[in-house]
């Protein structure tokens, strides 16, 4: 019997000293992740009049974006205070798992269909959208999710590695499958694939919201209006998450980009699109809001009575 696989993460290349403030900084970001999604899905939970298709799908990302940050930020930081960068197969598998999870967007590829029932079939959302469609719909967009990256994940388990050194800062089934002393390029093409798909869905939902709202602008503004409102925070979501991304890619394509600066940008869509998410809906969503408010001033009104 073999002995247990143990994973070494590359990391940053930390500067002596530098290591505690680099560590408050990622538990600062870490802190305003869970803040802003925690009061986002407290609200919706608490308040009865957010019980809507919308609200529950954005429950549901805030969930995805919540999975993301949490498989990386805590390993990070325990990687700028101690120095940790070991990481035995099992967590490995779980932390990529998660990256991956959050990465598939399945959230908003769910919310992407919503609103294109919401806006192009404004009579009949309320019979086609049903308590138990919505909840199925999400159950379906999860399930498919997680299969897709559990196949994903299998191309890697009888492949033999010759090394366990993953040069990146977090664990991912392209940073484990680098390691292996075959070629891999059915996993490689899967990526591709489910990334393209996802796109596509997202993509196609909105250009129909789009082009309907237009079309439908000079005899009733308020449909052109309402599409706006709807599609706004998604798409600025979306956008944000696919800047990052691109960012990354953008950055392998100069070399003259140091280890670190490429690691940070790396790490950016796991970090900035969770983080904003709740700011966006806050500003656009007037029931958010006033539900965040109302919220609030409860907690407010009780510690006075307390006191």
């Amino acid at each position: 019997k073999g002995d247990p696989i143990v994973f070494e993460l590359e990391g940053f290349d930390v500067p002596p000293g530098q290591g505690p403030l680099l560590f408050f900084l990622a538990l600062f970001a870490y802190m305003v992740v869970l803040l802003g999604n925690g009061v986002v899905i407290c609200v919706i939970m608490t308040d009865r009049s957010l019980h809507r298709p919308m609200f529950v799908m954005i429950c549901h990302l805030v969930v995805c974006d919540l999975l993301g940050a949490t498989a990386v930020l805590p390993s990070l930081m325990m990687h700028f205070l101690m120095g940790q960068k070991k990481i035995s197969y099992l967590p490995a598998i779980a932390q990529g798992f998660c990256v991956h999870t959050y990465g598939v967007a399945v959230s908003l590829t769910a919310l992407s269909l919503c609103r294109y029932v919401a806006v192009c079939e404004p009579l009949r959302y309320h019979s086609i959208m049903t308590s138990a469609r919505l909840h199925s719909c999400c159950a379906v967009a999860w399930i498919v999710a997680l299969l897709l990256i559990a196949v994903l994940f299998s191309f890697h388990m009888n492949v033999p590695l010759c090394g366990h050194l993953v040069q990146h800062v977090y664990c991912s089934n392209r940073g484990i499958l680098n390691l292996a002393c075959i070629p891999t390029p059915a996993s490689l093409a899967m990526t591709w694939s489910v990334s393209t798909g996802v796109f596509v869905i997202i993509a196609f939902s909105y250009i129909r919201i789009l082009s309907v709202s237009f079309k439908r602008r000079r005899t009733d503004s308020r449909v052109h209006k309402k599409a706006l409102q709807t599609c706004v925070p998604h798409l600025v979501v979306y956008v944000l998450y696919q800047i990052a991304s691109v960012i990354i890619i953008v950055s392998l394509r100069f070399p003259s980009v140091t280890q670190n600066i490429r690691k940070f940008f790396s790490i950016l869509f796991i970090i900035v699109p969770p983080a904003l998410n709740p700011i966006i809906y806050g500003l656009v969503s007037k029931d958010l809001r006033s539900g965040i408010t109302k919220l609030f001033s409860m907690r407010v009104v009780r510690v006075c009575h307390m006191e």
